[in-house]
């Protein structure tokens, strides 16, 4: 957790020097006539769109509480417990949800930072920055991952063998030994959720805050209508992937509930941070254009990752999906269903 706040302070810190570093935007040419035109558009209305911003500081919040929390009440419902054929259907959902706003919604939005007319055509233009930077931030992760489970790992052997040096010289039948074999299975597979839920944590703390800091900045009623919805339908079922994954890692009623709270107050705090930072925040600006693109890239490197990797093809190559046939086309309907449903709000969003 501690590696957490330590990311979420350092995005917002990133965002917080990128609103007052006039030295980096001076070296950078003057906005030509393009970007001139792309500021000037849309309809600009600042009391409406700050009514709107409150409206959904509520609204989101609501949703991602809701979302996160609902796979952490399920064991009281017996239909949609961990070991149940509908939580894996709602699981593969949420996996196709955070799949495509990696795709849909991330990547594009730092392909439009870094590809923009205010910032100079060379190497902006010349060089695509935010593949490149979202293939280093995915091979990133598989580094956190594999270091992560080799050092839990290395951690639950030590413990394992204080264990065993405890229980040297007591008399220990079969059917103990068996027992010791399927705790040590799953203390591993229960390893591998913890890391599974940090690592997706940390991705969603980036993109949250520079949703939410994008929104809080703008005064486009137009715009940010919409975006409510979208980011309502997007906190819900993102929070329910992320809640399933607290869940199936079994942490302790204190880590569960700073996990929720980091997870549902992110996109209300970058929004609230973009309201109180409008004055001396733009959008267009040259720097913070690049900042937002370049945590929007990492964003969505890691997002990907999560999803394809630790997500569906931990699930999709596990022992219940691949013995059930029926379970598993229904999970892969569910998984289309879900990056469908999320890619449509990119029409809005």
């Amino acid at each position: 957790m501690a590696r957490n706040l330590r990311l979420h302070a350092l995005v917002v810190i990133l965002l917080l020097v990128s609103f007052w570093t006039p030295s980096c935007s001076e070296s950078i040419p003057t906005p030509n006539s393009q970007c001139q035109t792309q500021l000037q558009q849309g309809c600009h209305d600042r009391p409406k769109s700050l009514k709107l911003k409150l409206i959904a500081i509520a609204t989101i919040l609501v949703a991602s509480m809701i979302g996160v929390c609902l796979p952490l009440f399920s064991r009281a419902v017996p239909l949609l417990q961990p070991e149940g054929s509908p939580f894996a259907i709602v699981k593969a959902f949420a996996s196709g949800v955070i799949l495509a706003t990696g795709y849909m919604h991330v990547l594009p939005d730092s392909f439009n930072c870094l590809t923009s007319p205010c910032l100079p055509e060379n190497p902006w233009r010349k060089f695509p920055f935010t593949t490149f930077i979202a293939m280093i931030s995915a091979v990133m992760t598989l580094m956190l991952d594999s270091f992560s489970m080799s050092r839990y790992k290395k951690e639950l052997m030590e413990a394992q063998v204080a264990e065993e040096e405890q229980n040297e010289g007591m008399e220990i039948d079969d059917n103990l030994g068996r027992e010791e074999g399927t705790n040590k299975k799953l203390g591993a597979k229960l390893v591998r959720h913890r890391v599974i839920a940090q690592l997706l944590e940390a991705g969603i703390v980036v993109h949250s805050v520079v949703i939410g800091l994008s929104m809080g900045a703008s005064e486009n009623p137009c715009t940010i209508r919409p975006l409510i919805a979208a980011l309502c339908f997007h906190q819900l079922f993102e929070g329910m992937g992320l809640g399933g994954c607290i869940l199936q890692a079994e942490y302790g009623f204190k880590m569960k509930a700073i996990m929720v709270l980091f997870f549902s107050i992110t996109t209300p705090f970058g929004i609230a941070l973009g309201i109180g930072l409008s004055n001396v925040y733009s959008d267009n600006s040259p720097t913070a254009l690049i900042v937002v693109g370049i945590l929007n890239a990492l964003s969505a490197g890691l997002l990907n990752y999560m999803a394809l990797v630790d997500l569906l093809a931990f699930d999709f190559m596990g022992p219940k999906l691949q013995a059930n046939l029926t379970l598993h086309i229904w999970a892969y309907v569910a998984v289309f269903l879900g990056a469908g449903g999320m890619s449509l709000m990119a029409k809005w969003a």
